[in-house]
């Protein structure tokens, strides 16, 4: 992937509309508790939320999947779901955010649910219901990851800990043969697992627990190159929040200021970068432009509440 000077979102437009994008990860539903707080309880020091309103978005790596869906690419998912409402409303959201979907369905577990509760645009509190997927479902995914595999430009794995990619050694190397580029949204202290991807994009407190604390720019790009080095990565891309993003190529760091705006959400961020990162690469973008693109989808994202999505108008 070679760098050249910055485009913008436009120029690759017409190519993003033809791009064949396979996401697979863990996904969850996220559901929004709105209310108003006017007391507190008898109880216990905590805010009485009357529940105003509610919502249900797609969370996760089905996150992932609606952002590259909204900004124009033809998205694919693969991932496990439980056999329960939970599962089938994210099947339905999904649906009508023109993302095709080979949910797999585990009978022994419910779909990760994340309940977030918020009052006065502020989230107060988070409720979380997961279990991890069975080996059986597991296996049965990645036969079908290696029978669709062929028909993508590029593939994007985000990982949340939640046990659904099990076997994403064997995703990659897949993948990897077949020459397609792999995008890979980290979890964990154990980047070994990722060996072989074409970019990895851990935030700065994942890096950190991988390679330890850094004490200056040149410190980090040391440990950020010896670490895309060891993986056989092509491209290391670190989200640093207000201090914007950081690339490690065989051409050296680049690092690209945040975009300068009111932040009203982070949640969801990530996926937005990885997201619209992956369409651009499966779209032939340079990793520059790519990057530069992706960081101004994460400026605009952050200004909306809960997980949410760029559209290609916003980025004009």
């Amino acid at each position: 992937m070679k760098s050249a000077s910055p485009r913008r979102f436009e120029e690759f437009r017409a190519v993003v509309a033809k791009t064949r994008v396979l996401v697979v990860g863990d996904v969850m539903l996220d559901r929004y508790w709105f209310g108003d707080v006017e007391r507190i309880s008898p109880e216990a020091p905590v805010p009485v939320v009357k529940i105003a309103r509610s919502e249900e978005r797609p969370g996760g790596a089905a996150n992932v999947a609606r952002n590259a869906s909204a900004l124009g690419a033809q998205t694919t998912l693969i991932s496990v779901v439980g056999e329960d409402e939970p599962g089938r409303i994210l099947d339905k959201l999904l649906a009508a955010e023109h993302v095709r979907t080979s949910l797999h369905r585990d009978s022994s577990v419910p779909t990760t649910v994340k309940l977030r509760v918020i009052g006065r645009q502020q989230q107060l509190l988070r409720i979380d219901f997961e279990t991890l997927p069975s080996h059986e479902i597991l296996a049965s995914k990645l036969a079908d990851f290696e029978r669709t595999l062929a028909e993508f430009d590029v593939v994007v794995l985000s990982d949340y800990g939640k046990g659904g990619l099990a076997h994403i050694s064997r995703m990659i190397a897949l993948a990897k043969d077949r020459g397609i580029p792999v995008l890979v949204d980290p979890k964990g202290d154990d980047f070994s697992r990722y060996r072989g991807a074409t970019v990895l994009t851990p935030n700065r407190a994942e890096l950190r627990d991988v390679v330890g604390r850094w004490y200056s720019e040149a410190d980090l790009a040391t440990r950020a190159q010896t670490l895309r080095t060891e993986l056989g990565l092509e491209a290391l891309l670190i989200t640093r929040s207000e201090e914007g993003m950081s690339l490690y190529t065989d051409a050296g760091a680049q690092h690209i200021p945040a975009q300068t705006r009111e932040v009203y959400d982070v949640s969801g961020a990530g996926d937005t970068v990885i997201a619209t990162l992956g369409v651009l690469i499966g779209a032939h973008a340079d990793i520059g432009s790519a990057v530069r693109i992706a960081n101004q989808a994460a400026g605009i994202v952050v200004g909306k509440l809960g997980t949410a999505v760029v559209h290609p108008d916003e980025l004009a």
